[in-house]
């Protein structure tokens, strides 16, 4: 276990309890963000249950926390109102505010490397070709499973869902949110794998077994 995961951690959760409450000093549309950031809400506990059987590497612990601030942004605003996203657009001469589509990047990028930790330390598959697909499998079932959550959002809340939708009027915006989910999966493991897979042999001692969750 990374001897320093105990603080590393504490700081995480301690960083996500002051940005949480910025966040939510104001928002632009309150039941908005408690949807987007509901995540956070579920990944701090579980953090802290497994904390002890299953400490993640420095770099994922990170991504998490950064996808947690990615959230957080845009439950505050609403994805389609987010400043950064407007500098964006104005920057590429886009169409619409493509903050959300940052997102959905941010939501293939992290839980791909959570996949791949998982799936590397209980040793469920070994060979590099099978780990990448089964990890960008997760990834796709996360982001449709989230589309879902969408669609129910929208069915519930009819008209109130639209600043939690954020398609900013395209019709596309499932198909397209998935696939930048794709999109950042592939970069993270592309860009990243390596990195991590550095991180995952220092946590591993001869004498120890796999970490199972």
């Amino acid at each position: 276990m990374n001897s320093n995961y105990p603080q590393q951690l504490k700081t995480v959760l301690l960083l996500w309890a002051l940005a949480l409450l910025a966040s939510g000093w104001a928002p632009f549309d309150r039941v908005t963000w408690w949807l987007e950031v509901a995540p956070v809400l579920v990944a701090a506990p579980l953090l802290l249950a497994t904390r002890e059987r299953f400490p993640l590497t420095p770099l994922v612990l990170w991504l998490v926390f950064a996808h947690g601030l990615v959230l957080m942004l845009g439950g505050a605003y609403s994805y389609a109102r987010v400043p950064l996203g407007f500098w964006v657009q104005d920057l590429l001469q886009l169409s619409r505010n493509p903050y959300d589509k940052l997102g959905h990047f941010m939501q293939g990028f992290v839980p791909a490397l959570v996949a791949r930790e998982i799936l590397r330390r209980g040793e469920y598959v070994r060979g590099p070709r099978m780990l990448a697909f089964l990890v960008l499998c997760v990834v796709l079932a996360i982001s449709a499973s989230y589309e879902l959550v969408e669609w129910g959002a929208a069915l519930a809340l009819g008209q109130g869902a639209d600043e939690f939708l954020g398609t900013q009027g395209d019709p596309w915006d499932t198909q397209s949110d998935m696939a930048m989910a794709l999109v950042g999966g592939v970069a993270a493991l592309a860009l990243l794998g390596a990195w991590h897979e550095r991180q995952l042999a220092a946590l591993r001692r001869p004498d120890s077994s796999p970490a199972h969750l």
